[in-house]
């Protein structure tokens, strides 16, 4: 798994990971949530529905190059007869399904992509649905606001790096004592802070003695492309 992370929902942990850009929410957990011991016959309940058939089928053939449609079509003829049985497994060695897959090790079980996932949970509890979709939600601008703060502090590092490396190549002479040339750099800063900010470094640690940082750690992404 390239990225794995949990999210509690009503006291039931579920494991997701991200490959390619897409979240597998873990339907072994999920169906946990109904019944701890017995989670593969759960899922195998689920899978025994026509409107699961052709829901996951359609599922595929919107997003599945290489998804069998003949195979899958007689997958769904037999759906909801009493002699019908479906396993995660049979369904993607038939089909070559993408959107369920089987995971073995420690972390292993079914997952599936988190279109299919909310529907099983849908099936099993709407109101459990409904927590998880709010969970998997609240984790999702978690992850965001983590990006953003990357971002700026990325920016943040490149345009010191910039802004430093023009100093010393332009403005700073050869017999300059090292505590001259610090002063350059801090009225250079001084220089971007009050174009952009409206005050200078120091002015700003007065106005905000509680904050860790500088100024530029608390300015948005669009304040440091600016900058």
């Amino acid at each position: 798994m390239a990225k794995s992370r949990k999210i509690d929902v009503k006291g039931t942990k579920i494991l997701i990971y991200t490959e390619k850009d897409d979240e597998y929410l873990s339907l072994t957990d999920i169906a946990r949530h109904r019944d701890a011991e017995r989670s593969d016959y759960i899922l195998q309940n689920w899978m025994r529905n026509r409107s699961t058939i052709e829901f996951i089928g359609l599922w595929e053939l919107f997003n599945n190059p290489v998804f069998n449609s003949i195979e899958f079509d007689g997958i769904k003829n037999k759906a909801g007869s009493n002699s019908f049985a479906l396993t995660p497994k049979r369904w993607i060695e038939t089909t070559h399904a993408i959107g369920i897959v089987s995971k073995t090790g420690r972390y292993g079980g079914t997952f599936a992509h988190r279109d299919i996932a909310f529907e099983f949970a849908s099936w099993l509890s709407a109101e459990f649905k409904f927590y998880l979709i709010k969970e998997f939600q609240r984790l999702k601008e978690e992850e965001q606001k983590q990006f953003g703060w990357s971002a700026k502090r990325e920016l943040s590092k490149i345009n010191y790096h910039i802004h430093t490396d023009a100093i010393k190549h332009n403005l700073i002479p050869v017999e300059l004592t090292l505590q001259q040339i610090a002063y350059v750099y801090a009225n250079e800063a001084d220089v971007l802070n009050v174009a952009l900010f409206g005050v200078t470094a120091k002015q700003w640690r007065d106005t905000n003695p509680d904050l860790k940082g500088n100024m530029r750690d608390f300015a948005s992404i669009n304040e440091l492309i600016c900058l």
